[in-house]
């Protein structure tokens, strides 16, 4: 009779194959979630908490609006990959995904989808308060069933999909206890104009995955040269003085109004760049300036914001 030692258990043969498929198929509802997106989304939400706080910041009301902000993020990516399910298998860098590399499968990611957005809504009514429930619902409306199903009809879905994009900071301002008043239409306008260059720079870089899928994310399937560039640029200019309304209505100082003017300025020269040299090696560095130019410039402005409170 075969013998077992303690120092090593006996496993049945399938128990490692079933481990392996369940951390294959919770790594795959990770991918869906997009966490990189999320996180951002979360840390602007808890900027937007630190300015509507006034001062008086409490972190229990934080807590529970990340909590919600999460899910409602998290539901809304995996609805918009059930719905471009078929689209996403037309393109080299979506082929990968979940669903058309058939690791899930579309009922389990719409149940998913469902559950989380409807309960990160649910949660926000419950644990934080009506208001953000509101822009959290509009947040999910947006995204899934407006800008969407835009991408196969019109190239002006990016400015549709920008209004959700731009909410995190908002729901922050609101679960702090703040009204949708002037402080909460200064941060929705930086992150709404910061999006334009961003996006358009993405599509460029991925012209020809989208017109193979029929998405109409740039102002033609294969856009005339400079006709992008010039746009990236154009949003660049336009976000200088956006990026100022925060000072103008007294979250921020000196110190940030500077930094967005030499933030801007930085982010309005590698747009510039990809205008006169439309290339992959400047749409990326234009990539890589606006994910420098947000995360750094809504850092300053909070710290700058708790410097005018103390």
């Amino acid at each position: 009779m075969r013998s077992y030692s303690s120092a090593q258990p006996y496993t049945p043969a399938r128990t490692q194959p079933a481990r392996v498929a369940l951390l294959d198929k919770l790594l795959a509802y990770v991918e869906l979630s997009k966490p990189r997106i999320a996180v951002l989304a979360l840390v602007a939400v808890a900027v937007g908490y630190t300015l509507g706080s006034a001062g008086q910041w409490y972190p229990v009301p934080l807590f529970h609006a990340l909590i919600g902000t999460a899910l409602v993020a998290v539901g809304s990516s995996a609805l918009n990959q059930w719905l471009e399910r078929d689209t996403d298998t037309l393109m080299n860098r979506t082929e990968a995904r979940p669903l058309p590399s058939g690791r899930l499968q579309p009922a389990e990611v719409l149940r998913f989808g469902l559950l989380t957005a409807i309960g990160g809504c649910l949660y926000v009514a419950i644990a934080v308060n009506w208001l953000t429930c509101a822009a959290c619902v509009t947040t999910v409306l947006l995204y899934v069933l407006v800008y969407t199903p835009l991408k196969r009809k019109t190239s002006l879905c990016t400015a549709v999909g920008a209004i959700p994009g731009a909410l995190p900071p908002v729901l922050g301002w609101t679960a702090a206890g703040g009204q949708l008043d002037q402080g909460a239409f200064a941060l929705f306008a930086l992150l709404f104009m910061w999006q334009f260059p961003h996006f358009l720079a993405i599509a460029w870089i991925y012209r020809h995955d989208y017109a193979n899928a029929g998405l109409k994310m740039l102002p033609e399937s294969l856009p005339r040269p400079y006709i992008t560039g010039l746009m990236c640029t154009l949003y660049a200019i336009l976000l200088l003085p956006v990026s100022l309304l925060p000072s103008e209505v007294a979250l921020a100082g000196n110190m940030y109004a500077w930094a967005a003017v030499i933030l801007g300025i930085g982010y309005l020269i590698c747009s510039v760049r990809f205008m006169l040299h439309e290339t992959i090696e400047t749409a990326r560095g234009l990539l890589w300036a606006s994910l420098i130019y947000l995360p750094l410039l809504l850092l300053i402005l909070t710290w700058d914001h708790l410097q005018l409170l103390s």
